[in-house]
């Protein structure tokens, strides 16, 4: 028997609301050149992605890291400097969390 006013998660919708939320589980930014550049979103990035961001030493190695070797050397022949890739992140983090504060699907 359940208490009452307990509320349960709905797994399947949590997800879901979230990804919405956020506007999908990858992130897109167009450079200067017109070219359009995806990385996961950090809320649904995978371990390996998220831990080779986070030991990340510098602007360099962050961005590298984001973005993946060959992204980068779009990014960097298209203009962008490795703090614009810092920027970005701070700018998708800023995001999400404006945009997640609304509570997951519970039933």
């Amino acid at each position: 028997m359940s208490k009452p006013n307990k509320k349960r998660y709905v797994m399947s919708q949590v997800r879901q609301q979230y990804t919405e939320a956020v506007g999908g589980d990858q992130v897109e930014v167009e450079l200067s050149d017109g070219q359009v550049l995806t990385f996961p979103h950090p809320l649904f990035a995978e371990d390996e992605w998220s831990e080779a961001v986070d030991a990340a030493e510098n602007n360099h190695d962050k961005a590298v890291a984001i973005l993946g070797a060959e992204q980068y050397e779009k990014f960097r022949a298209a203009g962008h400097a490795d703090a614009d890739v810092a920027l970005l992140f701070l700018a998708v983090q800023q995001d999400m969390q404006d945009k997640v504060k609304r509570r997951p699907t519970r039933s």
